[in-house]
């Protein structure tokens, strides 16, 4: 804990949380959360050559645009490097990849040009801030012009944001100005309760409010007098291609999960750690994929066994700290920071029958994928310059590329394949890394040992 803690915050910041240890929580807020409700309803769709594509992008960090400098760059990038580098990669991003839908992980955005980049070269530096991570949102948009953009996650580091309003706006500005429909969840620096007392729902409900978004507070589907813990929990469809047999069916569901904060309660049930996936977020996550593999089971058009589900969230569970080398498709350059508490989600998605994959952030500096038994666990990597990486080792996204099947007919029918790779920020936007997911079935077994307490 204390290392990773001194990393992110230093000596002082441990003082700081020392103190808020003892406070109580402040519920205070200076939000204006006037929900829209404006195209929740939109049909995400596989495209007319039979594919969806995501690219997933993890830990933006964005703080104050050109005024937040970089981190952990060369020396010799430091200068001009802000987050307008992020936003700049994210638009170079989807002009090469073309997605259907687009994934954002952990922006950090804080203060915009006033928010230097963290862990860049020295070179990197001096002009590098926040408007590093947007110009690089901006770049990817304006080319691809996809069906949806999705944040999973540390999209605002809320701690350094001098305006959290502002920042979430210029953080978002980009998909909003775009006119294309996003979503966001939560991770675990978008709030910190501990240090800003900024109650997660308001956040939620800020995103909600927001032009052009579909993000929900919370599902709609849940049953009378049930409850759900946390706020951003909900599910998409994708639909198969217009006029194929498959076009009122969802044929790919992605879920959607809150995983929580950095919390602490006091004796006699102290716990200082991250928070995780709780019983009822599983309940309504068990339930909505049970009906909609019935969905797809049934006619018209009954299909056998369930459409494919991924799931999207940003704080790993333990069992991410599973994966070991000899099964591994990428790097990890740190320990796992996940909950204390093992809440069984891992044995949730097996039991669910559907889960192919699961993609997390988090770790900035892990990119790796790597199957357990019958899913693929997933990092994304570190995307934004405000949050921590390593200097010379490129900021990257993850791309999730899925395919459909033709059927006797040549009509477009159920999914074939996803397949992933990732790519680099530099001047090629290099590839690296290609595999196929849902591939392997050899069983792995290990004891999940992961750091259970870190402000990652």
């Amino acid at each position: 804990m204390t290392s990773s803690l001194l990393k992110e915050l230093g000596f002082l910041g441990l003082v700081i949380v020392g103190v808020f240890l003892l406070m109580p929580k402040n519920t205070a807020t200076s939000f204006d959360t006037n929900i829209k409700v404006e195209n929740k309803d939109k049909l995400l769709r596989f495209n007319k050559n039979g594919e969806f594509k995501i690219l997933q992008i993890s830990d933006m960090h964005y703080a104050n645009g050109k005024d937040t400098p970089c981190r952990d760059v060369l020396p010799s990038q430091m200068e001009s490097c802000s987050d307008l580098n992020t936003t700049h990669y994210l638009r170079r991003f989807i002009d090469v990849e073309k997605p259907d839908l687009i994934l954002f992980t952990d922006m950090h955005y804080a203060n915009g040009k006033d928010t230097a980049c963290r862990d860049v070269l020295p070179s990197q530096m001096e002009t590098c801030s926040d408007l590093n991570t947007t110009h690089y949102l901006r770049r990817f948009i304006h080319t691809e012009n996809p069906d949806l953009i999705v944040f999973t996650g540390d999209n605002v580091h809320s701690v350094d944001a001098y305006n959290y309003n502002r920042s979430m706006d210029e953080a978002f500005a980009a998909a909003i100005e775009s006119n294309i429909p996003w979503i966001a969840v939560l991770g675990n620096h978008d709030v910190n309760t501990l240090v800003t007392g900024t109650p997660r729902k308001a956040v939620m409900e800020y995103i909600v409010g927001l032009k052009n978004t579909l993000s929900l507070l919370n599902p709609s589907n849940l049953e009378q007098d049930e409850s759900i813990w946390g706020w951003g929990n909900y599910n998409l469809e994708v639909a198969g291609v217009q006029d194929s047999p498959l076009q009122n069916k969802s044929v790919l569901n992605l879920y959607l999960l809150d995983s929580g904060e950095f919390t602490y309660s006091l004796p006699p049930n102290f716990y200082m750690g991250y928070e995780w996936i709780h019983p009822s977020q599983q309940s309504w996550f068990l339930r909505t994929s049970k009906q909609l593999q019935q969905a797809y089971t049934s006619p018209p058009e009954a299909q056998q066994g369930p459409a494919p589900g991924l799931v999207f969230f940003h704080i790993p569970i333990p069992e991410y700290s599973n994966i070991t080398e000899s099964n591994m498709v990428g790097e990890k350059q740190e320990d796992v920071y996940c909950p204390g508490v093992n809440s069984g989600f891992y044995d949730t998605m097996l039991a669910a029958g559907d889960i192919k994959a699961a993609f997390v952030g988090h770790g900035h500096i892990n990119d790796y994928c790597g199957k357990l038994r019958d899913i693929q666990l997933c990092y994304g990597a570190g995307f934004g310059y405000h949050g921590y990486g390593l200097a010379g080792w490129a900021r990257r996204a993850r791309v999730i590329n899925v395919k459909l099947d033709k059927t006797e007919d040549g009509d477009w029918g159920p999914v074939k394949s996803i397949v992933t790779w990732k790519r680099l920020h530099d001047d090629r936007l290099t590839l690296i890394d290609p595999e196929v997911l849902w591939a392997s079935t050899t069983v792995q077994q290990a004891d999940a040992k992961c750091l259970t307490s870190s402000l990652v």
